[in-house]
């Protein structure tokens, strides 16, 4: 579905939320001045969504989305490739291919403003994708708006977007992410490997921000409600957070899972882009299972746009449930 317009756009993203409108319709001048001033040649602004967590506002940013190839070049690596195919069929997909997409989570506290993830950032731009300071200007929020940016974990569709032609892109921001994660990708010993490439984008977004950083372990905290979880496997020190407010909860998965079916439904195959296949695995079944037995919502990184939903246990594993209006009444 296409917008015409950021009024239009907000108004379809808070499903009749009228009064987070009008940030995006007040800020209509400041994005035409940040589009302009990134010369982004876009008519229109990315999707976004936001909704209200207890007392915290949550904003989903859509970065972009991209074809990503043969299934199977990434899913279930080990499986027939008709047993894949079989389960795409079942669930009204294509075999051939799969479309990747990119959602940034920012979370204003009242006091904070907080956002989880950057995108790809400029390198991605040519290719559609790298709209999350698009996105943030259509909901109100100019790049010095954001206080703390949060990185999950550091491949680059998560941390191209932390510096804009070689400065920082949220100037007034301070950053925080994972000590194992920080050490791992920085450690020289990643050199003439195979993480060797997704080093050198570390080194030049992450390092340069390393006196602004906090670097937490399992169960530390960004502020009051919002709380780290190590969740390895995807990468070695992969954060999940447990986001709580007035007695509502989220859980922000990452890349803990990567695809709304195949990721949910068979929790046990293994994901090429899993650093420790059989660790993500195993991850990946605790906090899906801790998800569907909480009965919490969860958003997921790379699930459909808006990228928040429920699980429901199945024999072979999970049911994705999209995020509907429950969090507007």
């Amino acid at each position: 579905m296409t917008n015409s317009g950021i009024g239009r756009r907000t108004l379809i993203g808070t499903a009749g939320l009228g009064i987070l409108a009008a940030p995006a319709i007040i800020n209509a001048g400041a994005f035409a001045q940040e589009k302009q001033k990134l010369a982004i040649d876009h008519v229109t602004p990315p999707d976004i969504h936001k909704f209200k967590l207890g007392g915290f506002q949550v904003l989903a940013v859509k970065d972009g989305a991209r074809p990503s190839g043969a299934p199977g070049e990434t899913f279930g690596l080990k499986q027939p490739p008709e047993t894949l195919a079989a389960l795409l069929t079942e669930n009204f997909l294509p075999t051939e291919q799969f479309v990747n997409s990119f959602s940034p989570t920012l979370i204003d506290t009242g006091s904070n403003v907080i956002l989880f993830d950057t995108g790809l950032g400029k390198p991605g731009r040519a290719q559609g994708v790298g709209r999350l300071i698009e996105g943030l200007a259509a909901a109100g929020y100019m790049p010095e708006d954001i206080s703390i940016v949060v990185i999950t974990h550091m491949h680059g569709d998560h941390i191209g977007g932390l510096m804009e032609d070689g400065k920082p892109t949220f100037p007034k921001a301070r950053y925080i992410t994972g000590q194992v994660e920080y050490d791992f990708w920085t450690d020289a010993a990643r050199a003439g490997t195979l993480a060797e490439g997704n080093q050198k984008s570390v080194l030049a977004n992450v390092k340069p921000l390393a006196e602004k950083m906090t670097f937490l372990k399992d169960g530390g905290e960004v502020v009051s409600g919002i709380t780290a979880m190590l969740a390895p496997g995807h990468t070695p020190g992969m954060l999940n957070f447990n986001i709580e407010s007035q007695g509502k909860r989220l859980i922000l998965a990452a890349d803990t899972v990567n695809h709304y079916v195949l990721s949910l439904q068979r929790p046990e195959w293994e994901v090429r882009f899993d650093m420790d296949k059989a660790q993500g695995a195993a991850t990946r079944k605790k906090v899906l299972d801790m998800i569907a037995t909480d009965k919490v919502a969860f958003l997921g990184y790379h699930m459909p746009f808006p990228a928040v939903g429920f699980v429901e246990k199945q024999d072979t594993g999970y049911r994705f449930v999209p995020k509907s209006y429950q969090f507007d009444i």
